[in-house]
């Protein structure tokens, strides 16, 4: 059983100044936080890393990062197009779209060789995000790609037009490791695997990692997991801090230093169909999902 870690407070996240300049002191994850710099806008559009939110257990909090870091990315003046990959259609939900309602969908676009993105990318009410939305009709594409030629390529086949006209491309996958979400991954350059701070989805990590590493060495070699990212994150807890520490001597440097804790907040955006950044914007939420994108730009430059 590995040692918990100590309870938190705000004041022990926070930069602290003593006789040698300003220091960090430990993070939720039992390491220095490191200090870094605000994201400057991009001098030219393009062309996007393309990043997978995936985890195969439903419930972690993988739309909601998809929704929030788009929207944190969005604000530093990048060009961000998120992709609704899960044929429930919650990050088209989150966004304001009601997916019974669309005319096209991401379906069309896989299916359809007469339909292009252009057609189905839809503007948001924030500024720089764009959403490529689905709805039930993507349950079909599962069944009916299995019949094509060079099945795992469709995603990256029809993104590739669209891949210069955005710096970040965030794909929300289903809860599953299903053909839909191997298309996701190699369509991507990197992975964030956000991870509910709980025993059963710690389990299932071990699956994901075996999964990843197929695709790794059949289908897209340059796939990368840009980090693992603790959600529902409870402090006060013990077994959440024991999870967290599990998963930190098990991946190091691979999870993330921003932890995105629990909070009512987020039921509450899905219900108005904005982002944490919009709603509350000065909430901790917000601030959380804004380090959170400051440390994917870091560990992804290109974008």
């Amino acid at each position: 059983m590995p040692r918990p870690t100590a309870k938190l407070t705000a004041e022990d996240i926070a930069p602290v100044n003593d006789a040698h300049g300003p220091r960090s002191k430990i993070g939720p994850t039992g390491r220095p936080v490191p200090d870094l710099p605000e994201p400057q806008p991009p001098a030219r559009t393009g062309p996007a890393q393309v990043i997978s939110m995936c985890n195969q257990k439903g419930g972690v909090g993988k739309t909601t990062t998809t929704i929030n870091l788009g929207a944190a990315i969005a604000e530093t003046g990048r060009k961000v197009l998120l992709i609704d990959f899960d044929p429930q259609g919650s990050a088209s939900i989150g966004l304001g779209v009601q997916p019974h309602d669309l005319d096209l969908s991401v379906y069309n676009l896989l299916m359809q060789r007469d339909i292009t993105a252009d057609e189905v990318i839809r503007a948001t009410n924030v500024p720089n995000l764009d959403l490529l939305p689905a709805n039930i009709d993507l349950s079909a594409a599962e069944v009916q790609l299995v019949q094509e030629v060079a099945r795992e390529y469709t995603l990256q086949r029809v993104l590739e037009p669209i891949v210069p006209n955005y710096d970040v491309i965030l794909i929300d996958c289903a809860p599953s490791l299903g053909l839909l979400t191997v298309n996701a991954l190699t369509a991507s350059n990197g992975i964030v695997v956000p991870l509910e701070c709980e025993f059963f989805a710690l389990r299932g990590l071990a699956m994901l990692t075996d999964t990843i590493g197929k695709v790794q060495d059949r289908l897209n070699p340059k796939l990368e997991i840009v980090g693992i990212l603790g959600t529902m994150f409870d402090g006060r807890t013990t077994h959440a801090r024991e999870v967290l520490d599990r998963v930190v001597q098990a991946f190091d440097e691979r999870v993330f230093h921003t932890v995105i804790r629990r909070t009512v907040k987020f039921p509450e955006t899905t219900v108005v169909g904005e982002p944490i950044t919009t709603y509350a914007p000065s909430s901790q939420a917000a601030t959380q999902y804004r380090d959170l994108a400051k440390e994917v730009l870091a560990r992804c430059p290109a974008g």
